[in-house]
This record gives C-alpha cells, structure tokens and sequence, in this order.
C-alpha cells in the first residue's frame, strides 16, 4: 500500500494513526522536500515536519476494521456554532486548532459534517449549490474547531470564481496558522475533477497537510468504490511520488466516521 505524506509542524514524536506508525523527520533549515514526478518540490515552505500513514482501506475492508477494534473512537459530546468569518483576521484567536474541510459545490460537505460531530441541523444542508461562502467555526468539546470552508467550482458563479479559488479559501488554507489539517472531499462516483486536482497541486506546492475524504459511497457498491479510489489512487500517482491518507464515506450510513475521527484524533495529539 502506498505511503501517504502529510505535515504537521507541532509533531514532537513518533504517533499512531489507526495502529499504523507515524514517521517524522527534519531535514535541514527548510523543512524535507517532496517531489513530484516532474521533478516539482513540495512542502517545506511552512514548517520541519512531516508524518507519513498508510492510506484508508476502502469501507468493509477487515484490516481496517481490526485496526479499530486496537484503537478508541473520538467521543464528540459538544458541537456549537462558533462564528462566521468574511476574513481570516476575523477567525477565533483563542489557542485551539483547527480541523478544516473543503470541497466542490455538492460535493456532501456539510451532510459529513453533521455525519462526523452527530448533530444532524449543526452545518446547513442546502438545496443550493454554493450557499456558504464564509469560514465557519464550530467548537468541539471545546477543545478543537470543526471548519467548514466555502466550496469551489459552483457552475452558477462567474467563470473566474468556478475555475479558480475564492481570496477567502486561499487566504486561510495558504495563510492562516490555526489550520492544522485540511480534508478535501471528492465525490467518490466521479472521475478525479480537474479543479480538485489543481487544488490539491497546490496545497503540496505550499506544503499544507491534508488528506482526501470520498463522499456518497452508498451511491456504489464496494466494488465500485474500491475501483474509483485507486483510479483517484493512479491519477495522483502521475504527479506524486507518495499520496495523502484516504478515506471513503457515506452521510447517509455513517460510513468512514470511525476512521476520519481517529485520524483527527491522533493529529490532535501531535
């Protein structure tokens, strides 16, 4: 199984994800570098450290489910709107981290959410496309923030807004130090979207750590799920040497919960 690579510049010793080894390393004043078949660098801009994890096993995979029976679940007993922000200085300053999710339009952001914390009304479910465009803040057991992030691509917006990415979503994934890992969510029934992966280009560009979360997986079978994560797998493949961790869920079957929560569980640690 590929080696996923993702960094974290609070990393103070080797962890865990899910039973498998978490593996830092520093190398020199720049941080490690990452390459990209092209021979692009990646990472290093932003901090020393990187861990590297086994990517998720598609869901109903018996190794992914004896590695949770080794480890304990994320309890998450307090979900609360914090605020909303129209800028980066207006995001929470008090000291605790945040957890960020991102993705197209539609793409089931805000149903994982409520999915992931419990709380079916926390994130608005809209029937349109686009409806956040601000930095959303939810406090979790008043320990960390749940992020939600606007969505990107929406058709109905100007051409220069659907091919690119809003100020505000550059601005606090390139910029904002609170952020200590961002998931990207894909629709797991389409072909890899040339928007995600331009996307995903530049977080390895800037070295942010991230990982990719499949959505709507009880729209296939597990076959089917299995075939579009490693076309997803092979397509990332052209440009990088090693992958982000994966995961593969459904809203509406509470698949993948176990896993993304001890995933941010563990990175919380570290």
């Amino acid at each position: 199984m590929a080696k996923s690579v993702f960094r974290s510049e609070r990393c103070k010793s080797d962890a865990k994800v899910n039973g498998t080894a978490l593996r830092q390393r520093t190398e020199g004043p720049g941080g490690p570098e990452m390459r990209g078949k092209d021979g692009r660098k990646f990472g290093g801009a932003r901090g020393l450290h990187y861990l590297c994890a086994d990517t998720a096993a598609p869901p109903g995979d018996e190794a992914s489910g004896a590695r949770r029976k080794n480890t304990r679940t994320m309890k998450i007993s307090k979900a609360e709107f914090r605020c909303s922000s129209e800028r980066i200085s207006q995001v929470p300053k008090d000291g605790l981290r945040d957890i960020a999710f991102i993705g197209r339009s539609n793409v089931g952001k805000s149903s994982l959410i409520n999915m992931l914390t419990g709380r079916p009304g926390l994130a608005k479910v809209s029937g349109t496309p686009g409806k956040t465009r601000l930095i959303n803040h939810f406090r979790i057991d008043n320990a960390w923030y749940l992020v939600d992030l606007p969505g990107y691509g929406y058709a109905r917006t100007s051409k220069t807004v659907r091919d690119g990415f809003s100020t505000l979503i550059t601005d606090y994934v390139l910029r904002c130090g609170k952020m200590h890992f961002l998931f990207v969510l894909a629709d797991i029934r389409l072909e890899p979207q040339r928007i995600d992966l331009r996307f995903i280009d530049m977080l390895g560009e800037h070295g942010v750590p991230f990982g990719i979360v499949f959505t709507k997986a009880d729209k296939l079978s597990k076959t089917q799920c299995e075939k579009s994560v490693e076309r997803y797998r092979k397509r990332l493949s052209e440009t990088w040497e090693e992958l982000p961790p994966m995961f593969v869920s459904s809203s509406e079957r509470g698949t993948g919960r176990e896993e993304i929560l001890d995933f941010i569980g563990e990175c919380l640690k570290v």
